[in-house]
């Protein structure tokens, strides 16, 4: 359930006593002096208004009707406006005040559609709303009156212009969505392409990268294998060395060793031998012996 505010108490408007100036009141309640004083009431209600323009001609000669929806009040709160919408409306019933106000705006309507072509209300009617609400609140801000809002609600004309312009943009949308389309799928091909060019080129970056990964290391490799069969040479080599030098010391103990037998088998023999010719001696100088020895012999 939606309870409307109450409308606002209209303004009361008195001549003052002996000459006195006039009293104005924006609602409320006051004393009046029944003969000498006398009392004038003003709608301070907003106005609803639809206005129409039918037939104006716009800058290119092409007449077409507009209608608009204004909203206007006079304001109580300003003392000045008050004072000049009393001057301007007191007397006059809240219809007649519509009316002075729907043609004051109709008038300017009609003015600024003259300087306006038909393409330019009818693509940009904030624009058109915006000037006739400047240029009118001007001109009824001095009656006392404030334009609220004022909106564009309608454009048509008589003799299809507007239908076809509407055909025309309607064309030229399709256009320039056909070319949109086309360049969209020509952008999506180029960059598709651009997108296999340099995956290709990622993978030709990346298998040289392989490749030279693969080469430095097999340098390396190479580097590290003839180092490690130097040492590995060279160890050999000393092992040998080493064992040649050791056969050799072998050799050399086993040769000493057989000088040494040989001295001292020499040495026996030559032992041998003395005890030889000793014996022999005795044999040749004790006779005795010589022929005992035979008997034994015998």
């Amino acid at each position: 359930m939606c309870i409307s505010p109450p409308p606002p108490p209209p303004s009361l408007c008195f001549p003052g006593c002996l000459r006195s100036p006039p009293v104005m009141i924006a609602g409320g309640r006051v004393f009046v002096l029944p003969c000498f004083q006398k009392i004038q009431r003003i709608s301070l209600n907003i106005l609803t208004l639809s206005v129409k323009s039918e037939k104006v001609y716009t800058r290119r000669g092409v007449p077409i009707s507009v209608t608009g929806i204004a909203q206007m009040k006079i304001q109580g709160q300003n003392k000045e406006m008050l004072a000049a919408a009393c001057q301007m409306f007191m007397g006059k019933s809240e219809g007649e005040i519509a009316q002075i106000a729907l043609e004051t705006l109709e008038g300017h309507q009609r003015a600024i559609i003259a300087h306006l072509t038909v393409e330019e209300i009818y693509r940009d009617r904030k624009k058109f709303s915006e000037e006739v609400f400047k240029v009118a609140s001007s001109d009824l801000f001095n009656m006392g009156i404030s334009v609220v809002s004022y909106t564009l609600k309608d454009v048509h004309d008589d003799q299809d212009y507007l239908h076809s312009l509407g055909k025309s943009r309607t064309a030229q949308v399709q256009k320039d969505a056909r070319i949109g389309e086309a360049q969209f799928k020509r952008d999506a091909v180029i960059r598709e392409a651009h997108a296999k060019q340099e995956k290709i080129s990622a993978q030709h970056v990346n298998e040289i990268q392989m490749a030279m990964a693969q080469r430095d290391y097999e340098l390396k490799k190479a580097s590290y294998d003839i180092e490690v069969n130097t040492k590995k040479a060279e160890s050999e080599m000393a092992y040998q060395l080493q064992v040649a030098k050791t056969k050799q010391l072998i050799e050399e103990e086993k040769m000493q060793v057989q000088v040494v037998e040989r001295s001292q088998q020499i040495m026996l023999q030559q032992q041998e031998i003395t005890r030889k010719e000793k014996e022999l001696e005795a044999k040749v100088k004790n006779p005795f012996y010589t022929c005992r020895c035979h008997k034994v012999l015998i």
